[in-house]
């Protein structure tokens, strides 16, 4: 009985996530222009340390261990990225997609939806290019006999090569999941619900091979720096580089993946969730 209600207790109904989703929304449009920068910068930074978790963990297991237990772990352990996001407090693009139910409810203006993701989208970047500039200062690419370089160039090699289409489709896919992931945590209370209700959905986007718009600001730049700093390194490991450029970064990657994650996440996710509760309650137990 006691076991009962602690559950009760600790989670929040659908319903009330709705409204808690949408208050946070809310809230989100009344940051000073500075908070909202800075939490941005520190969302971008904290995904870029999942994804060195994430390559750090797999450097080594190609060719050894099964692909889907490679996949599954590089997914756990990037996991860290939504997990400091969501626990340290800090304003994520893709996360942000659930915006879309504040203004489905009239809580904010489009104005200040498209405000909110804008800004939250470029400290994104600066945040994930600083991890990737501190990255190659570190020379971390260097570590395990080169072989961790080898690991962050073969993933970004991959991502610069889908086609428009795909890497959109990779981008829907994968917001799904991390709204999901968000609007799980915002369920529970307590510290180790939320962390459970985030691993799972972003450990299956990441095994699956879905793309994530804040991940790739970090995980392509690194390895394009790589590419210019220090040639004669990413030369030696003997992989093809000639699609690793800026302009494919943007136009094959960057851009298909965020029209994607926006898509994704305020399409499926926000959208349905406004519509299956428009008069979610704006105050909740």
């Amino acid at each position: 009985m006691a076991g009962t209600e602690q559950i009760k207790v600790d989670l929040f109904s659908p319903q009330e996530i709705a409204a808690r989703v949408s208050e946070a929304g809310e809230h989100k449009t009344h940051l000073t222009l500075l908070r909202l920068c800075l939490l941005s910068v520190l969302a971008g930074a904290y995904i870029a340390f999942g994804a060195v978790f994430s390559a750090v963990s797999i450097t080594g297991m190609g060719g050894v261990w099964p692909y889907g237990f490679m996949k599954v772990i590089a997914g756990l352990t990037f996991s860290l990225g939504l997990i400091l996001v969501v626990l340290s407090g800090a304003e994520l693009f893709t996360g942000n997609s659930l915006m879309i139910i504040s203004w489905m409810h009239r809580k904010i203006t489009l104005s200040q939806l498209l405000r909110n993701w804008v800004i939250v989208y470029l400290g994104n970047f600066v945040g994930s290019l600083t991890i990737a500039i501190l990255v190659l200062l570190g020379k971390l690419y260097t570590f395990s006999s080169g072989e961790l370089g080898k690991t962050m160039l073969t993933l970004a090699i991959t991502k610069t090569q889908y086609s428009f289409i795909q890497a959109l489709v990779l981008g829907v896919l994968c917001n799904i999941l991390v709204c999901l992931a968000v609007w799980m945590a915002s369920s529970s209370r307590t510290t180790g619900g939320k962390v459970l209700a985030i691993v799972f959905p972003i450990a299956a986007f990441i095994a699956a091979g879905f793309e994530h718009s804040v991940a790739n600001m970090y995980i392509i730049p690194v390895a394009l720096l790589m590419k210019a700093f220090d040639p004669v390194f990413a030369a030696s490991l003997g992989l093809d580089l000639s699609a690793l450029t800026w302009s494919n970064f943007f136009l094959r990657n960057l851009l298909p993946v965020t029209l994607g994650n926006i898509l994704g996440g305020a399409g499926f996710v926000g959208l349905f969730y406004a519509l299956i509760f428009p008069g979610a309650a704006k105050k909740n137990g």
